[in-house]
């Protein structure tokens, strides 16, 4: 069964070779993508029909929003890499054998979660799912993954994200 890949900004940062034309990425992605030679790939691919910049519904949008509130990658994600995570979960449902290409641990996390393979270029990728919380430094109290303060509203010390492995 073919394998479409979709590419994270490390493929072309880090040289992923493009061999076929079953390759994906999301226009979020590719604005991530910026010294020269790395753009040069990008450009190329494009131009050569290796790629295909392909946009993602709401639907999936919503999907991994869902996904990532659970696991606490809501804290770590930026919205290109939801996109990433969100085109993955499209084409997946449209059928395609797809494997997803990323250097990022918190996007190898996600796809962990919802059964995506995944592999790095320039990492082995992660070994265990991993669920982040807010915690305060000082008293260690919990907080929700909304709280908006960078500090402890109970003694005022640092509230950091921890990571919690499942």
């Amino acid at each position: 069964m073919e394998i479409y890949f979709v590419l994270d900004a490390s493929a072309f940062i880090n040289g992923f070779g493009l061999e076929s034309n079953n390759n994906y990425t999301a226009p979020e992605i590719t604005h991530e993508v910026k010294d020269f030679e790395s753009k040069l790939t990008l450009d190329m691919a494009i131009r050569d029909g290796k790629l295909i910049i392909q946009d993602v519904g709401e639907k999936y949008i919503k999907e991994v929003n869902e996904i990532i509130s659970k696991s606490g990658d809501v804290l770590r994600l930026s919205v290109p890499d939801k996109k990433l995570i969100a085109l993955a979960l499209m084409l997946r449902d449209e059928g395609k054998n797809i494997k997803v290409i990323s250097d990022d641990y918190t996007i190898q996390n996600t796809l962990k979660i919802i059964n995506i393979p995944y592999s790095g270029i320039m990492t082995d990728g992660i070994k265990g799912v991993y669920n982040w919380k807010k915690v305060c430094e000082g008293c260690k109290k919990e907080f929700d993954e909304n709280y908006p303060f960078d500090d402890c509203d109970v003694c005022g010390s640092k509230v950091f994200k921890k990571r919690i492995k499942l």
